[in-house]
């Protein structure tokens, strides 16, 4: 469908597919002139498909790539597909365990509590895997969107505020971003600045711990890889972050970089 309603609309099937054991999917980013002509609903097209499992862009007749939207938007782009190739790791990871266990790379709010009837009816937001939580902007105009965050403690990704859900929180949207949250305690492997897999990790809550897993990427072949399995404690003012094996509980072999901690990053 064109236009901001189609925006809105096309959450519910990517969603339901991976409900229904078809992971892989997502809306075509549309480019060009007629109802689909505005710079601003491309970028929150953009935004959205760049934390779904398919983004392909698409033009309407003869035009339809950022760049013919002029040079504000062309920056917004790159911001977005930037994000992309930063968690492409996580993307492997997810894609893993859907086929190894069925469950969908992007999820309802509700996956990790189907009983709490207010995230049931939350259609405007998504988790991708259980660390992320996405809120695309779906309405023209709007710089500010309102999020419905689960139970436990999530930081504004942008900022590295901490908020405690159960709740709603009014959040800023500009244009050049949309608002995404990471759960406290979570692993996600992102792509490094030199190229390599490195462990982004959310600062725990106090007195929590957490994890993750990561699953590299072995490139073609019929044989996936091993699963890495990442635990999160805390230990006074530090994070503590190990790798579990079969011979016992190691130091990570990859980069650590901790988030969280007041409001900025931190190496270990």
């Amino acid at each position: 469908a064109a236009g901001w309603p189609g925006l809105r609309a096309s959450l519910a099937p990517v969603l339901g597919l991976g409900l229904c054991g078809v992971p892989f999917s997502g809306p075509d980013v549309v480019g060009g002139g007629g109802r689909d002509g505005s710079p601003e609903l491309y970028v929150r097209r953009l935004q959205l498909a760049a934390y779904l499992p398919l983004l392909r862009t698409t033009a309407q007749g003869a035009e339809g790539g950022p760049w013919e939207h002029g040079a504000e938007v062309l920056g917004h782009a790159r911001v977005a597909f930037g994000e992309r190739r930063r968690l492409l790791p996580y993307f492997v990871t997810l894609a893993h365990l859907a086929r190894r266990t069925g469950a969908p790379m992007v999820r309802p709010v509700w996956w990790a509590a189907p009983e709490e009837r207010a995230l049931r009816d939350c259609e405007d937001a998504f988790l991708l895997g259980d660390a992320l939580l996405v809120a695309p902007v779906l309405e023209a105009g709007a710089v500010r969107r309102e999020v419905r965050l689960p139970r436990g403690r999530w930081y504004d990704t942008a900022t590295g505020r901490a908020y405690e859900g159960p709740a709603k929180v009014l959040v800023d949207a500009p244009l050049e971003r949309i608002p995404v949250f990471a759960r406290a305690g979570a692993v996600i492997p992102v792509c490094g600045e030199d190229g390599g897999t490195e462990l982004e990790v959310w600062a725990p809550a106090p007195g929590r711990g957490g994890g993750g897993l990561v699953v590299p990427d072995g490139g073609d072949g019929a044989d996936g890889p091993e699963v890495e399995r990442y635990s999160v404690t805390c230990a006074g003012p530090r994070i503590v972050v190990r790798r579990e094996t079969e011979d016992g509980v190691r130091e990570p072999s990859r980069p650590v970089r901790v988030r969280g901690l007041g409001g900025s990053g931190g190496q270990m």
